[in-house]
């Protein structure tokens, strides 16, 4: 997960503040689905904690780029 992380976040240098705010809107979405019920009966725990970590690192760098603009 770190390399798709790593190109994730690399793909944010060339994205408009629009879509930046799209995509934190996205995962948000993604984030409440997984830790809910339905999401959550799918994965195990231990992914689930992983997701939530690797999803808070993409949404910090996001914001980060978002002071930016």
């Amino acid at each position: 997960m770190k390399k798709e992380l790593l190109i994730l976040i690399a793909n944010l240098e060339s994205t408009s503040k629009e879509n930046l705010d799209n995509i934190v809107k996205q995962q948000k979405i993604c984030e409440k689905h997984v830790n809910t019920r339905p999401g959550a009966m799918a994965l195990n725990q231990s992914k689930i904690e992983m997701f939530n970590e690797y999803n808070n690192k993409y949404l910090e760098k996001i914001k980060e780029k978002l002071t930016i603009f």
